[in-house]
């Protein structure tokens, strides 16, 4: 069964990344990044401005005290500077799963290896430490660049939620689209496979 302490701080890193546990003292790290006019087109819940964005951390962190999330600040350690957030999500410890998302980054960390580097840490402590069996992610359907980087760091497409969303004009419903990667996945080949896209 899967094995995680919701009290704890955990902090996982590399050379490239730190993520630590997202704090309400954030905003203002955070403030500039979530202004950006693109961040939340693929949002379903918004964090533009300081109100909203406020109300978006305190959400999270509310997740966090009644044990169904874990969110993160991003911290890059090359350009040291916040970079964004992301979190683990319905973490369900009786089916040994999870689910990753609500992440997001400034537009200067992307394309640069940051998510690879986060994934990587990610998926290395859901498996190995909280003892997880499968990391699930989900995307808008319109999101290609999205859910190309999730199939690039080892996910598998495996379904469509038809009309999970309100649509992205207002105007009717959009699908998403799922995806996820087993520890059997991780632990045969996608590990490694990862941890040398991370040296390019």
């Amino acid at each position: 069964m899967l094995q995680f302490d919701f009290t704890k701080k955990h902090i996982l890193e590399n050379d490239v990344v730190q993520l630590r546990p997202l704090l309400i003292e954030d905003v203002p790290h955070l403030l500039e990044i979530a202004n950006e006019p693109d961040i939340w087109e693929y949002s379903f819940v918004k964090g533009n401005g300081e109100k909203k964005l406020t109300s978006y951390i305190q959400s999270a962190i509310d997740g966090r005290k009644t044990k169904k999330e874990y969110p993160f600040i991003v911290y890059d350690k090359v350009k040291k500077q916040y970079a964004g957030s992301t979190r683990y999500c319905e973490i369900m410890p009786a089916l040994s799963a999870i689910r990753l998302g609500y992440t997001w980054y400034g537009s200067a960390f992307r394309g640069t290896g940051l998510n690879k580097n986060c994934k990587y840490l990610l998926f290395e402590f859901a498996f190995e430490t909280m003892k997880a069996e499968r990391i699930g992610m989900a995307a808008y359907i319109e999101n290609t660049i999205s859910i190309a980087a999730m199939k690039s760091v080892g996910c598998i497409q495996e379904g469509v939620l038809r009309g999970i969303f309100p649509a992205l004009d207002g105007k009717g419903r959009t699908d998403a689209v799922l995806l996820s990667i087993l520890k059997k996945e991780w632990i045969s080949k996608e590990k490694m496979m990862l941890k040398a896209k991370l040296k390019k």
